[in-house]
């Protein structure tokens, strides 16, 4: 795996429990969090298969 791949491995999971930690602390709302949590693994998967 290259640097690339291991920093959306890193990053992508980051991502997604700090937009579950904004929606329970109630800035985000659900929609919000949820569009932040399937575009960031949208992003991640297209961005790992083309590397």
């Amino acid at each position: 795996m290259t640097d690339a791949q291991v920093g959306l491995i890193v990053a992508t999971p980051m991502i997604i429990v700090f937009a579950i930690a904004l929606n329970r602390m109630g800035v985000l709302q659900r929609a919000g969090a949820m569009t932040a949590v399937i575009f960031s693994v949208a992003i991640a998967a297209v961005l790992f298969l083309n590397q």
